[in-house]
């Protein structure tokens, strides 16, 4: 019996996917850093660990298909292409953001590159992306919108409230499930009545699926499936990623009240980066390549912070601008 290898992408989006994932990675690292020397940039939930969930979902995507995000957004925004350099003087609360410094970490937004916005509120992404892919319905165009959201948020109303409609009118939406192992400090065995999440799926009379979401080509193989069914007018789907949070729940929180040091360091040897590399190395891709994509990185977050840290705060001029719509009669 012969088994079957896994269909690589090629080479360029290869290299793609590790730039980005690394691009994640060292602004989660900086920003971390920026916190704990009492840098102002407002309440931080770190993506760190989480990146080859979103790499590979937005591997999958065109620059015209719209994602909708979680209060854990930052890997999802720059997977998508969001600039780090806005999203950083976002952060800072400065005028060159990209909500011209009044949103913060949990409202970043850029529509340009179909980024709907990080969303604080549990689960409110979801009839975001239901609204998204029903515009795509009404326009004609064979867009799809990915709605990212936690185990937790998979207990909202919201959320299942989106999945039916998406499903009664066929809607080309991927719920993409980020199941991290808990809802702040609970444990999703505690809380969930489901041995996956993705069994919920036959509810909706959609396809679910469950992945390895350290494994940056399951997640996009998964995913590239969801959005084919999506685009061909086959309805949505639930893609499970089983993942793990690196940090706390935000910048505050001190996991070892509720996880082990052992249960940490086991999901560390499983680290997606590292798993990643092995990959590219297995394809021939020389070390010396992907050291310069880290440099790359690096510097770029070097410009990121310097940017930020030089740009001006918003001045009193745009205390209403964008707040309120202008009535013009």
């Amino acid at each position: 019996m012969t088994t079957s290898l896994p269909t690589l992408p090629d080479r360029d989006l290869l290299l793609w996917m590790y730039e980005r994932m690394g691009l994640i990675r060292e602004f989660e690292e900086r920003l971390k850093t920026l916190v704990e020397r009492g840098v102002p940039v407002g309440p931080v939930h770190f993506y760190t660990g989480q990146e080859a969930v979103a790499v590979g979902v937005c591997a999958a995507l065109r620059q015209t298909d719209w994602i909708a995000s979680t209060h854990r957004g930052h890997g999802h925004c720059i997977a998508k292409g969001v600039d780090v350099r806005a999203m950083m003087a976002e952060l800072y609360g400065k005028v060159t953001g990209t909500n011209r410094g009044k949103g913060g970490s949990m409202h970043i937004t850029d529509v340009r590159v179909g980024m709907l916005g990080v969303n604080p509120i549990v689960g409110m992404g979801t009839p975001h992306a239901v609204g998204a892919a029903l515009s795509a319905r009404v326009r004609g165009t064979d867009e799809v919108a990915v709605a990212f959201f936690g185990e937790g948020a998979t207990s909202m109303g919201v959320v299942h409230e989106a999945m039916n409609m998406a499903a009664v009118w066929s809607l080309p939406v991927i719920f993409v499930c980020e199941n991290n192992g808990y809802a702040q400090t609970t444990p999703v065995e505690y809380a969930v009545a489901a041995d996956r999440i993705s069994d919920r799926a036959a509810a909706y009379r959609m396809p679910g699926v469950t992945v390895d979401g350290q494994d940056v080509i399951a997640v996009w193989e998964a995913a590239g499936e969801a959005v084919r069914r999506g685009r061909a007018g086959g309805g949505p789907s639930l893609v499970e990623c089983l993942t793990y949070r690196y940090y706390g729940h935000h910048q505050g929180d001190e996991t070892h009240r509720y996880r082990t040091a052992d249960e940490e360091r086991t999901a560390r040897e499983r680290d997606c980066l590292r798993r990643f590399r092995e990959v590219l190395f297995a394809q021939g891709i020389a070390g010396a390549e992907v050291e310069g994509i880290d440099t790359r990185n690096r510097e770029r977050l070097d410009e990121a912070i310097t940017f930020a840290e030089r740009s001006p705060v918003p001045g009193p001029e745009e205390l209403l601008a964008d707040v309120y719509v202008e009535n013009e009669s």
